[in-house]
């Protein structure tokens, strides 16, 4: 089976005024189906850029970023484009949905952007919100929603294509110390009974317990801390 995300040796280095800051430093990284891997780290330590690589959104200044087994390095921005669509999920740190559509539209549109037939899909959407808890609130609008509601239903969004792969930013950063736990514990869940692979960034410590690994960034190196059960 071949890993849902491996980069090799993969450096990264942006412009700084008169020189370059080395963003990603030979990092190499194997993430399987069904595994979640939390990366900690300061502020510029490189997370960022980690996820930006590994989503497609930013192209290394060398090394192999392959998902799914595909090499990405000579596709075309439209290629790369239908790959973000199709196999990579993303949540972010604010839930970004769309004001005036209610949980179920905000994964229909997701469905629509990818070329499905929204119709089509009404069911599956509506059993990832209740898979996250959301049944009851399916058609609210965000504003009717608390933020960890909204998280849980990017979550859904994030996996309404069923991705091979899953991206996580901050998800608990606005949230309180109970419903960051309970957002946690659903990515940890829908990880395995989705058979997905995570990779979630994040400043919170308290994460590491649901993950598979637990790996550090510093200073654009990523180092594995420890073996989780």
């Amino acid at each position: 089976m071949n890993p849902s995300l491996e980069l090799t040796d993969v450096t990264l280095v942006h412009p700084d005024g008169d020189g370059t800051v080395t963003a990603l430093d030979e990092v190499t990284l194997r993430v399987d189906p069904g595994e979640l891997v939390v990366v900690t780290g300061p502020s510029g330590s490189g997370k960022s850029s980690l996820l930006a690589v590994a989503g497609l959104l930013q192209r290394p200044g060398s090394g192999a970023v392959r998902i799914d087994g595909t090499d990405t390095a000579a596709l075309s921005p439209r290629e790369r484009a239908t790959v973000r669509r199709e196999r990579i999920g993303f949540v972010f740190q604010q839930s970004n949905l769309v004001p005036s559509l209610d949980a179920v539209d905000q994964l229909l549109l997701a469905a629509h952007l990818a070329g499905h037939r929204p119709a089509r899909q009404r069911e599956r959407a509506a059993a990832l919100l209740a898979q996250v808890g959301l049944g009851p609130a399916s058609r609210r609008r965000p504003h009717q929603l608390s933020g960890g509601q909204r998280q849980r239903v990017a979550i859904a969004r994030a996996l309404m294509n069923s991705p091979q792969l899953l991206l996580v930013d901050e998800p608990t950063s606005a949230l309180d110390a109970q419903r960051s736990v309970a957002v946690a514990e659903l990515l940890a869940e829908v990880t395995r009974e989705h058979g997905v692979a995570t990779v979630l960034v994040t400043h919170d410590e308290h994460l590491v317990r649901y993950a598979d690994r637990h790996l550090a960034m510093t200073d654009g190196r990523l180092g594995e801390l420890a073996a989780l059960a």
